[in-house]
């Protein structure tokens, strides 16, 4: 009992985003999320996120079509080796069959959670009323929630929008039959489809969801400094944090979101010396991941990333671009940063 009061009371002296969060009795470190991007958050990536702090990380979307499971992509997608647990897999669909049988498949890949996407506004994904299109038609929203949460045994998330357009805003509706259906969690972007990325994310909505529902909410856009997670935790109310775009090339924004959270000091930028461990760490696992041609392009992204804003990264990446073998592309890397530390 002493133990428990103990326990109790270093909880309350934590700042919520580092207190664990139960998703469906499962029990996630602390309340600073990775979010789910297509062509980023791989394998390779989750892991360097949560090697930074990161409490939880979503898969890429994963198609609901079996047809496509075998696909290169797919399988790199649903690869979930050396992650710390809970894994989650990330899938989108417009046939409630179609997503149970994804959801299925994904559970016995070693998924514990499976996300829902209703969030996506790729006009590929949305021109097949899949991700973010859904929000239009609410009662296929719930037949397709309806079928996931049946058809699996581990906790079902939903990634979600405001609304489909503009002065649609219908996420208190989503919402409520996301609960209804016996969602676990629920994760909202600040924006409609409409507003792809545009402008400004907004959480008046959030807030009201979170006040009127009695699972997890989570809010997701445009949280890129410790400063505005722990503003738009405090605002909402949001029972975690979930950061995007604003971690590409700066996987300690989770560590430095967390130190912020327990001690209100900020952690200063890494040195150059640093980002170039991380660099040739997160190159190193790339090629082991993907391989000799796919590990040399997939890179190009995040080395982009990485090295924006640096002294002559333009000429660097110039030539970092033309480089076609992994090992040819570790050098100028390697090169690059030991000519500017």
């Amino acid at each position: 009992m002493m133990a428990d009061n103990k326990l109790q009371k270093s909880l309350k002296n934590q700042h919520i985003l580092s207190q664990p969060l139960s998703i469906g009795g499962l029990k996630i470190e602390n309340r600073i999320w990775v979010a789910p991007m297509a062509g980023v958050t791989d394998n390779p990536f989750r892991r360097l996120c949560k090697s930074f702090g990161a409490g939880h990380a979503v898969s890429e979307m994963i198609i609901a079509d079996t047809a496509l499971y075998a696909r290169k992509k797919s399988l790199y997608r649903a690869n979930f080796d050396g992650e710390i647990a809970p894994i989650s897999a990330q899938i989108a669909g417009a046939e409630p069959d179609k997503l149970a049988q994804a959801a299925q498949f994904q559970v016995a890949n070693g998924a514990q959670i499976v996300d829902i996407n209703m969030g996506c506004p790729a006009k590929k994904v949305c021109r097949k009323l899949a991700g973010s299109a859904l929000l239009q038609d609410e009662d296929l929203v719930k037949r397709l929630l309806d079928s996931a949460v049946l058809a699996v045994d581990v906790p079902v998330t939903l990634k979600t929008r405001l609304g489909f357009a503009n002065g649609q805003e219908n996420i208190l509706k989503i919402a409520q039959i996301a609960e209804q259906a016996g969602v676990a969690a629920i994760t909202i972007h600040g924006r409609t489809r409409e507003d792809f990325y545009t402008g400004q994310a907004r959480y008046e909505l959030i807030t009201q969801v979170k006040k009127a529902a009695k699972i997890p909410i989570i809010v997701n856009g445009d949280i890129d400094s410790p400063q505005k997670a722990l503003d738009i935790q405090a605002k909402t109310g949001a029972d975690a944090v979930m950061i995007g775009r604003a971690a590409q090339g700066k996987p300690w924004l989770f560590q430095q979101i967390a130190h912020f959270a327990n001690t209100g000091e900020l952690l200063a930028s890494p040195m150059v010396a640093e980002i170039h461990e991380v660099v040739l760490r997160h190159l190193d696992e790339l090629y082991r991941f993907y391989g000799e041609y796919s590990g040399c392009r997939i890179a190009r992204k995040h080395i982009a990333w990485y090295t924006g804003g640096l002294p002559n990264s333009n000429a660097f990446r110039d030539a970092m671009y033309a480089c076609e073998t992994t090992k040819e592309q570790f050098e100028v890397v390697d090169k690059f940063f030991k000519t500017i530390s």
